[in-house]
């Protein structure tokens, strides 16, 4: 897997935006990306040396449209925490 295709997009989202206070980022991220991937990924697209990465699964959500149901894809998301004296990443600042 190529590194343009491990990081979706990144997540801006209350609890994302509280934890960056503390280097931490949220992404999502492919469905088949592991934590090494993620990490290099991050290193070599943004620059940026990172001590930890934490990946979580999400369930889809349900949705109904009248009587017909539906779901959401299942997706991954991964908080990464930068190593210490590492610049900020500017798309979180000023949220």
């Amino acid at each position: 897997m190529r590194d343009q295709d491990v990081i979706r997009r990144p997540l801006i989202t209350e609890k994302a935006t509280i934890a960056s206070d503390l280097n931490i980022f949220a992404f999502e991220v492919s469905r088949d990306a592991n934590k090494i991937q993620v990490k290099k990924a991050v290193e070599t697209q943004l620059k940026r040396k990172v001590a930890e990465v934490r990946i979580v699964h999400m369930h889809g959500k349900t949705r109904r449209q009248g009587r017909f149901v539906g779901r959401k894809p299942d997706w991954k998301k991964a908080y990464v925490r930068l190593a210490a004296g590492e610049k900020p990443l500017e798309f979180f600042e000023g949220v």
